[in-house]
């Protein structure tokens, strides 16, 4: 495993839990608007410090009874050769563990959900399918994220699906398309852009979604959702 981060204790990111998040290195998309560029990006992934499994791991065993879930975050955590292993030794330690994906791994997603080595799983919808070329340039086959939504969808592990309102890459209509993809989830979020450090900079300078089209738009969709809210 390549770790390049750990975040200590969030509130935030387990939904209901006290917990730590840990960040992998590497990512097969290019999200214009991804916040985290130095763990996607080759030439910054090598200026980035490392966290060693051991030294993620004996942190994890000193916080036993005041931690109760950990986050697995990335970049990608499911190209990860060796996400398998280290979850197996995290859930030996009694937590529970929520895994943030893109959804391109589909197989590997179904075998962590069947060996009961994820709790819940949060999958980011980038964008309407028919332009996720945009984001992987093209190396990712679009019938992978269908597989992990459907994947999903049987509910044999919590979740939650979400898509971060990014200018120029999620439109109204976006939002519609994934919709229909995903309606009777018991949970999807619409989570509002950071104009922050972000991997494509240019991407600050388009027009962003407004707060009155945010709110108008989870109003239309939250029929069809157990939970919809804005982040």
């Amino acid at each position: 495993m390549l770790f390049g981060g750990l975040q200590k204790t969030t509130l935030v990111d387990y939904p209901g839990k006290v917990a730590a998040t840990v960040f992998t290195l590497g990512c097969n998309f290019r999200c214009p608007f991804c916040h985290n560029p130095e763990l996607v990006l080759p030439e910054l992934i090598a200026k980035q410090p490392r966290l060693t499994e051991k030294e993620i791991l004996k942190f994890l065993k000193d916080k036993q009874g005041l931690l109760e879930g950990l986050c697995v975050t990335g970049g990608e955590p499911t190209l990860q050769l060796g996400l398998e292993s280290f979850l197996l030794k995290v859930k030996k330690l009694s937590y529970q563990i929520k895994l943030d994906s893109n959804g391109s791994q589909p197989q590997l997603l179904e075998k962590l959900i069947d060996q009961q080595l994820v709790d819940y799983v949060a999958l980011d919808l980038k964008t309407s399918l028919e332009k996720y070329d945009l984001l992987t340039l093209g190396e990712v086959p679009k019938e992978s994220i269908l597989a992990s939504i459907n994947l999903l969808k049987k509910g044999k592990v919590a979740y939650e699906f979400r898509t971060t309102l990014a200018p120029g890459i999620v439109t109204e209509e976006d939002v519609s398309k994934i919709v229909e993809l995903i309606k009777g989830a018991p949970r999807y979020f619409l989570q509002k852009f950071r104009p922050t450090a972000i991997l494509d900079p240019t991407l600050l300078k388009q027009k962003q979604w407004e707060e009155a089209t945010i709110i108008k738009v989870c109003n239309q969709i939250k029929p069809y959702f157990g939970e919809c809210a804005v982040r």
